[in-house]
C-alpha cells in the first residue's frame, strides 16, 4: 500500500487563538466606529451584525458601528458578558483573559453555529474576541464580545454572511464554508473554501488527549497525528490501495487554552 503524509504544522481555523491572545498595541478601535460604542463600559448588545475587516479582527477593542443583518455584513455578534471576578485586578494584556476567551467563546461559536469539534476545525468560518478599550478597561469595565466571521484570520477579506449565522452549519454543510486547500501540499497549498478548485480537503480530526491531559510535545504530537490520520484518511476515501493524506496538529499555546484535536486531509479534488 502506497500512502504518503505530508507534514504540516501551520494554523487552520486556530489561527482565530492570534487575537484572542494578543497584546493590545493601538488605541485604534476599528473603521467606521460609532461614537456611543467608543470606550463603552456596559456589555455590548448581543445579536447584532457589522462589516469587519481583518484588520479591525487584530485589534483588542472594537467600536465598529453595527448594521442591520438584513444587509450585506462579515460579523454576527453571538455572545458577550462580564467577565469573572479574578480578572477584576487584571492586566488588560493578561495571557489567562485570552485563555477565557478561547473557551468561553469557542464553546458558544459551537453551539451557535451548530457545529460538533471535527466540524469546528475544518470551517472556513471564525470568531474573534473583544474585550473593552484600555481607557474604558482603566475605568473597571470588565466584559467581552464573541462575534462569528465569514473567514478565518488567514483570509484577506472576509465572506459575507446569512442574515443570521445561528445553525448554519446544521447537517450538511456548503462546501463555501469548508476548508480545502490547492497546492502541492497542505502546508504549501492556499487554503480555499471547498467550493473553489483544490487539491486537498479537511476531511475529519482526531482527538488527541482529554481536557486534564498535559500537553505531551511536538514529537508526539507530530506522530499521533501522522498515525492516526493514515488510518482516518483511508477510512474516509473507502479504504483505496493508494492514497495521499496531510495533517495539521497545534502546539502547547492551543492545547492549553483547550484544543486537543488534529486535522486530516486527504488528496481530493472532490
Amino acid at each position: 500500500m502506497l500512502h504518503r503524509a505530508v507534514r504540516v504544522v501551520g494554523m487552520l481555523a486556530l489561527a482565530l487563538l492570534v487575537p484572542a491572545l494578543a497584546a493590545c498595541g493601538s488605541e485604534s478601535q476599528g473603521k467606521n466606529t460609532d461614537d456611543d460604542l467608543v470606550d463603552a463600559l456596559e456589555v455590548p448588545e448581543s445579536g447584532v451584525c457589522r462589516n469587519l475587516t481583518p484588520d479591525d479582527v487584530a485589534l483588542p477593542a472594537n467600536a465598529t458601528a453595527t448594521v442591520p443583518c438584513s444587509e450585506e455584513h462579515t460579523a454576527e455578534t453571538f455572545a458577550t458578558g462580564e467577565l469573572p471576578e479574578e480578572f477584576d485586578d487584571a492586566e488588560y494584556d493578561d495571557t489567562e483573559l485570552g485563555h477565557y476567551a478561547y473557551r468561553t467563546c469557542s464553546t458558544a461559536f459551537a453551539t451557535f453555529v451548530e457545529a460538533d469539534e471535527s466540524l469546528v476545525l475544518r470551517t472556513t468560518l471564525s470568531w474573534a474576541w473583544f474585550r473593552p478599550s484600555a481607557k474604558a478597561w482603566g475605568k473597571g469595565a470588565r466584559w467581552y464580545r464573541c462575534d462569528v466571521l465569514g473567514g478565518s484570520t488567514a483570509s484577506a477579506t472576509y465572506r459575507p454572511l446569512p442574515e443570521t449565522a445561528k445553525g448554519m452549519l446544521a447537517g450538511r454543510p456548503p462546501d463555501v464554508w469548508l476548508s480545502c486547500a490547492r497546492g502541492p501540499s497542505v502546508g504549501e497549498g492556499e487554503k480555499v473554501p471547498c467550493s473553489q478548485k483544490h487539491d486537498w480537503r479537511a476531511v475529519t480530526t482526531v482527538k488527541l488527549g482529554q481536557p486534564e491531559d498535559t500537553y505531551p510535545g511536538d514529537r508526539v504530537m507530530e506522530s499521533r497525528t501522522r498515525s492516526f490520520c493514515s488510518t482516518s484518511v483511508q477510512a474516509w476515501l473507502n479504504y483505496p490501495a493508494e492514497y495521499e493524506y496531510g495533517f495539521t496538529f497545534f502546539h502547547k499555546a492551543e492545547w492549553e487554552a483547550g484544543v486537543r484535536r488534529s486535522v486530516c486531509w486527504a488528496r481530493t479534488s472532490e
